[in-house]
Order: structure tokens, then sequence, then C-alpha cells
């Protein structure tokens, strides 16, 4: 029974995607919703350019009303599904106000670096009171063992560091078609075995809506995309991600399931520190799906060999904490 409403939240989710987007998109460019491409960005995605975007508006809608449909099947709405919820809802909601500055002033910049940092922080504080409200361990876990760390007072910086990071992660690698809503797939999925392996049903839940939904955005996020997520999508997804490894106190593995998110994020460090520093470039642009690109690699193929780098990553993190724990 089990079993089967987790593949029903699946199915539903992806439907539901699969069913809006027709109409969504559409809509989008009757709005006029495209998106701007950098002048500085490889000049083969200018062509890109009036792309319909906040197309994340279609993801969360269908995470949100799948989830809270099959948990209330299950009678397991509770604090988890609503914390879930509001990072999901939250950081969507930062993310459309940036879509929504940049389609509507017609550029590549929305809200400010600042802006969006503070209300990221904004947002964690609230995760974190909520927490505290529901009596949740400040024990980390290491992975692949049985050994847990308490860090008290150092639990609060570290969540806001998980999500604030996590979203701002997801958000840099979205810049090929597919790309974070392919990995996306294959980290939630992941975090979908290990939180059904240690008896978390609404979080496993959640992720297993957050895959359909993924997989059901990528029909039409697929190279040559009919439509992006945009930050509405992408800030989500990060946010989410980040919450799930709380909640499942799988705050360490994140760094593993989500290691494309974490290369992609040290690529733009390192360029950054590297330029600043030695006024030199380690790579030909940052993130790295783009070095591979003006290396000459196809688009597709650049995704689909992060895919692939993905699927390791989630398998390696699902073997440390189903299989060896």
């Amino acid at each position: 029974m089990l079993e089967q409403g987790l593949l029903f939240t699946l199915l539903v989710s992806f439907l539901l995607t699969v069913v809006l987007s027709p109409i969504f998109i559409p809509f989008l460019k009757r709005l006029k919703f495209g998106q701007s491409i950098r002048d500085e960005g490889p000049k083969s995605h200018q062509k890109k350019t009036g792309t319909p975007t906040m197309g994340g508006v279609m993801i969360i809608f269908s995470i949100v009303l799948s989830t809270l449909v099959m948990a209330g099947q299950f009678h397991t709405i509770g604090v988890e599904v609503w914390l879930l919820l509001l990072v999901t809802a939250g950081f969507g909601l930062l993310g459309f106000l940036d879509d929504y500055i940049k389609v509507a002033k017609k550029r590549n910049l929305g809200l400010t670096s600042k802006q969006k940092f503070f209300a990221q922080v904004g947002i964690s504080t609230l995760v974190y009171i909520v927490l505290v409200q529901a009596g949740l361990s400040t024990d980390i876990r290491i992975p692949g063992t049985e050994l847990a760390v308490d860090i008290g007072v150092f639990y609060f910086p570290l969540i806001i560091i998980m999500l604030v990071g996590a979203s701002n992660a997801v958000n840099l690698t979205d810049g090929l078609d597919g790309l974070v809503a392919g990995s996306s797939a294959v980290a939630f999925g992941a975090f979908a075995i290990i939180a059904y392996s240690t008896g978390m049903l609404t979080v496993s839940l959640f992720s297993v809506a957050v895959v359909g939904a993924v997989l059901g955005f990528l029909v039409f996020n697929a190279h040559p995309a009919k439509v992006f997520m945009g930050d509405t999508g992408s800030l989500a997804l990060g946010g989410a991600l980040a919450m799930i490894a709380i909640l499942t106190k799988m705050e360490l593995l994140l760094v593993i399931v989500g290691g494309v998110f974490v290369i992609e994020t040290l690529s733009v460090i390192i360029q950054v520190i590297s330029f600043k520093t030695r006024g030199k470039r380690i790579f030909k642009m940052s993130p790295l799906h783009h070095h591979y690109e003006l290396s000459g690699w196809s688009e597709w193929r650049v995704v689909v060999t992060f895919w692939a780098v993905g699927i390791l990553f989630a398998v390696t993190g699902v073997y440390l904490e189903v299989w060896m724990t």
C-alpha cells in the first residue's frame, strides 16, 4: 500500500506538470515573459533569448498539490510537510520576484545579491524557529556511520548555510536545457530512497512528488527547451533539497547527493578567487558546464554527462546510508 502510494504520488505530480505545461507556456508567451540571455555568456545561447521563463511555477504547483493530496490520504500532514512546503514556496516566491523583475525590465539582472541573501536568511531563520519548537535534534550524523556530533548553537548557522547555499548552488547550475531538471530528479530520488529506508514516509512522499514534477517539466525543458524554470524553480528546488537533508538528519550527505551542484558552485568560487588574486582564469567560463561548452562539447553532451555524474553521487549517497548503516 505504501509503495503504491509513493508511485501514485510520482505519477500524479508528473502528469500535473505535463498537463499544465501546454497551457502555461503559451500564457507566458502572451505575457512576453521571455528569458534575457547574458551578453557575456556563450554566443550559442543568444538564440534562446525570448524563451518563456518562470516555468518553476508549474513545478511548485505540482509539488504542493500532489504532496498535500497524498499526505492527506495517508493522514501524515504534520510539521514536516509544512516545513517542506514553506521552504519550497518561500524560495520559489523569492525566485518569482527575481524572474518578474528580469522580464518586466527586459534585463538579465533581477533582485540584487544583497536582497536575495537577506530574504534567504530570513526564510532560513523562520525554518530554524519552527524546528526548535518541534524539538529537532542539533546532532549531525557522519555519513555511512552511526556516529553523531551535537553542534548545539552552531546548528543555526548550519541551517542558514545549507538553505542559502543549496538554493544558490542549484540556481548556478541552471544554465543548460534540462541540466537542473535531470540533476534534481536524481538527487531527490536518492533522498526519497533514503527517507523511505528510515521510515520517514512524509519526506519520501514529498521527494517523489518533486521527482515527478521535474521529470514532467523535463519533457518541455530538454534541449531545445520550450520553457525555462527560472529562479522560481531553481531556488525552490535547492531550498527543498536542503530541507530534506535537515529533516532526515543527513546534513553532511547533502554534499555527496548534491555533488553536481557542489562542483558547479566550487567552479565559480575557484574562478573568482583565481581571477582576483592572479588575474588568470582556471576555466574558459564558469559555472563548469560553460567550460565544457566552450571546449567544443554539444549542450546535450554536457547535460547527459552531468546527469551521469549526478547518478554516481546519488548511488554513493544511497549506498552509504542504506546499505552501510
